[in-house]
């Protein structure tokens, strides 16, 4: 164990630090997070096509009937969720630098994903947008923009090539006088790219970079992709980095193009084909918190070792609701020898029967996105207005239960032992003196 230990610290930590510490990453990974509540309330929309295909009969048709009123929402939320990442990746990867007028940064990026996404359906009529790269296929798109935006504008900084106003002008008017050399300098090498792809390459920008990505996109979505993310997570943890928070940078991206594209195609009237979305990671994967702790921290509760049981009667309720950073820097997780088998190694095993519980068709695959934070089985049906489906989180945390019971019960025997030892040595001292 100590010699994995090692090996682990002399080759995984180093590269997961620089991960961590990477701006450009965690731009991604910020700018890309910070759209979920948009993309939970676009979402929200199609619960009652969900309902109406569960329950069918005359509400089912019903339902069918208007479900244009019911997913009139999500045009202005999941069909131009890409305008929204733009500026939130724009804006946090301005924010790390430490430039001024961070928003300005984030609003050039949006007018940049507009020219690179918008394509024109009679170019004589050029206020006829269509709009549909503005979804999840202009995801990708608005990473590229949003970090291009604000790369460019650092460099027209470094060269003092900004529009300056005297100290005397509101910093309001200031900031967008300085702003404006960047906006015009990005706005356009945005167009001549578009006006490229348009007039030579017969295609869009979105397009382009799609048909680029098209083995990575196709190849997250599947069992082994998902097991080896969670068990990256899981790992990172066990050296003290927050481990979704990392591997983030990599897969939400993805996750969330799943997601939405499954939220337009139960909006059709068609039915969701992405299994590894957002809310399946969360839902199922990490309920009560990262290695599903729950049944953990109960034992912890019912433990006669005092320190454990301190740390589980801390951790229950923010457990309950999915958080449980007390717990794994409580008791700790952190290079635990007796933990790191079922922390690490249990997960990968719910995430594989999860996949293959909706793989296989036990379970409804995911109609879109849903709140976090919820009680076990909560989310997980209204992923998937599945009553299998919150029974299948239920079954993950029962049965991460059953993994960490005899690795909890030596770690508790240990525990006590070291308090049996401290009440001796403490009784000792009082004899003495």
């Amino acid at each position: 164990m100590v010699a994995i230990q090692n090996f682990l610290q002399k080759w995984l930590f180093p590269i997961a630090q620089k991960i961590e510490q990477q701006r450009h990453l965690q731009a991604v990974k910020n700018g890309v997070v910070a759209i979920i509540p948009i993309i939970i309330v676009g979402s929200f929309c199609q619960i009652p096509l969900g309902l109406g295909n569960l329950i069918g009969g005359g509400f089912g048709a019903w339902v069918t009937e208007h479900s244009a009123v019911f997913t009139f929402p999500t045009i202005f939320t999941t069909n131009i969720m890409s305008l929204f990442s733009a500026f939130f990746i724009a804006e946090s990867l301005a924010k790390s630098y430490g430039m001024k007028a961070t928003s300005m940064h984030g609003i050039c990026a949006v007018l940049v994903q507009c020219a690179l996404c918008a394509n024109l359906v009679d170019p004589a009529a050029t206020t006829m947008w269509d709009v549909t790269s503005f979804g999840s296929e202009g995801l990708f798109v608005s990473i590229i923009g949003g970090l291009l935006v604000v790369e460019i504008a650092r460099m027209i900084e470094k060269f003092h090539l900004t529009i300056r106003m005297p100290e005397s002008v509101p910093t309001m008017v200031s900031e967008s006088f300085s702003a404006l050399i960047p906006f015009a300098v990005n706005i356009v090498l945005a167009c001549v790219v578009a006006g490229l792809c348009t007039i030579y390459g017969q295609t869009t920008f979105p397009k382009i970079i799609m048909s680029l990505l098209a083995p990575a996109v196709s190849s997250m979505d599947s069992v082994w992709a998902v097991a080896i993310i969670i068990f990256l997570t899981q790992l990172l943890w066990v050296f003290g980095l927050h481990g979704a928070a990392i591997t983030q940078s990599v897969w939400a991206a993805f996750a969330i193009q799943y997601a939405v594209e499954n939220a337009n195609a139960v909006a059709a009237g068609l039915e969701p084909t992405h299994i590894f979305t957002y809310g399946f990671y969360f839902g199922f994967l990490q309920v009560s918190g990262s290695g599903m702790t729950l049944l953990l921290v109960l034992m912890m509760c019912r433990s006669k070792a005092k320190s454990l049981n301190a740390v589980g009667k801390i951790g229950i309720v923010p457990s309950i609701f999915g958080i449980n950073e007390p717990i794994i820097f409580g008791v700790p997780m952190i290079m635990n020898p007796y933990m790191l088998i079922p922390f690490v190694f249990g997960p990968v095993v719910c995430a594989i029967i999860s996949y293959q519980a909706m793989a296989t068709g036990i379970v409804s695959l995911p109609l879109g996105e849903a709140p976090g934070f919820l009680p076990p089985g909560f989310q997980a049906f209204l992923l998937t207005m599945d009553w299998k489906g919150a029974v299948l989180a239920i079954f993950n945390v029962c049965l991460m239960g059953l993994f960490y019971y005899p690795f909890f019960k030596a770690m508790e025997a240990d525990e006590l032992r070291k308090e049996r030892e401290i009440e001796a040595q403490k009784a000792a001292e009082l004899q003495n003196n």
